[in-house]
């Protein structure tokens, strides 16, 4: 399903836009790598080489539907439609972040846009996921929850725990497996006794799939057949997309525990670059497109640096805002 021909009813801008999005997930985070010494949380997660999934996976669902993300979620904030500019102020601890500063590189959430918000914690947004697709059922909205999760959280049980309750409910969920090859400094193959982990669908009356997390056309397709399947009622579906993450776990990892050799022959297989050739290939862009997108995109992050630069740093005294609800006023605000 990786061929543009498949996609014939898809427009030359919707191709591009495609394009755009990848190359502006992947210029952000490296741009924030060379900012690290300036950022406030020095635990920064890129998404670099992983931008296929968050594009293509977005691409395949409406506004409307709600999306959890992960400790590496700037990808999905992007593809989401999230305003860099504010993502960028929340990775710089600004008040005017996304989320006020509060949440930082690991935490951030759109609730405009339906991005629920990405999670510290291993395997912890499908449980979230679930909560939102029992409700988009019982309200009969016809809105899909896609939950992001990597090969760490898959041998958590809360995840088993959510994919059982999906599947007998019946739920409209979608969940999506980045395996990138390494929980943290940990290989699959050394933690998970199968090649594929989308068989565990099967232990739970559930479709899976394992494709190529790379391929942002195969994301599309795969993702927008689980995605109409959910929303006609069939239920959810497992979706392992194997890709690779190009960094350490974090901007501070040492990443001394992969070989030269293998992190070269991923890059090989680099989603923007591959895809950016099949356009050309089917005459869909050309040199010049190529370096105005190019130009452009830098352009917009080097402002979104200016913005978080210049935005205001916190009050101390609200550091407890929007932390704790009270509806009853009980001793306090």
């Amino acid at each position: 399903m990786s061929s543009l021909g498949n996609l014939k009813d898809w427009s030359s801008a919707e191709l591009i836009n495609l394009y755009k999005k990848m190359l502006l997930i992947r210029e952000f985070e490296q741009r924030i790598t060379k900012d690290k010494g300036k950022i406030k949380s020095p635990l920064v997660h890129t998404y670099i080489g992983e931008e296929a999934i968050a594009v293509g996976t977005c691409a395949a669902i409406n506004e409307e539907d709600y999306i959890t993300s992960t400790h590496r979620g700037h990808g999905h904030f992007i593809a989401k439609g999230g305003d860099i500019d504010s993502l960028m102020a929340e990775i710089y601890g600004k008040e005017e972040g996304i989320c006020k500063g509060r949440g930082g590189s690991m935490h951030v959430a759109d609730f405009s846009k339906n991005m629920l918000g990405a999670n510290g914690i291993v395997g912890a947004g499908p449980p979230i996921a679930l909560g939102v697709a029992l409700a988009s059922k019982m309200r009969k909205e016809k809105r899909v929850v896609l939950t992001f999760f990597g090969d760490g959280a898959a041998n958590q049980g809360m995840l088993h725990e959510s994919m059982n309750l999906a599947s007998i409910w019946k739920l409209p969920i979608v969940f999506v497996l980045e395996n990138n090859m390494y929980g943290w400094s940990t290989s699959v193959e050394y933690a998970t006794a199968i090649k594929d982990l989308s068989l565990r669908a099967q232990g739970y009356g559930m479709k899976g799939f394992t494709i190529d997390g790379n391929d942002v056309i195969e994301v599309y397709s795969t993702i927008k057949e689980a995605v109409d399947f959910a929303r006609k009622g069939g239920g959810p579906t497992l979706i392992e997309c194997k890709t690779y993450r190009w960094g350490g776990q974090m901007t501070m990892d040492a990443d001394n525990y992969r070989s030269t050799e293998e992190k070269e022959e991923w890059k090989k297989k680099c989603p923007i670059e591959t895809y950016k050739i099949k356009l050309i290939q089917n005459e869909i862009i050309d040199k010049a497109i190529i370096q105005k997108i190019e130009e452009e995109t830098l352009t917009e992050i080097e402002l979104s640096i200016k913005f978080a630069k210049k935005s205001t740093k916190p009050d101390t005294d609200t550091v407890l805002d929007d932390i704790y609800k009270n509806p009853l006023n009980l001793g306090g605000n």
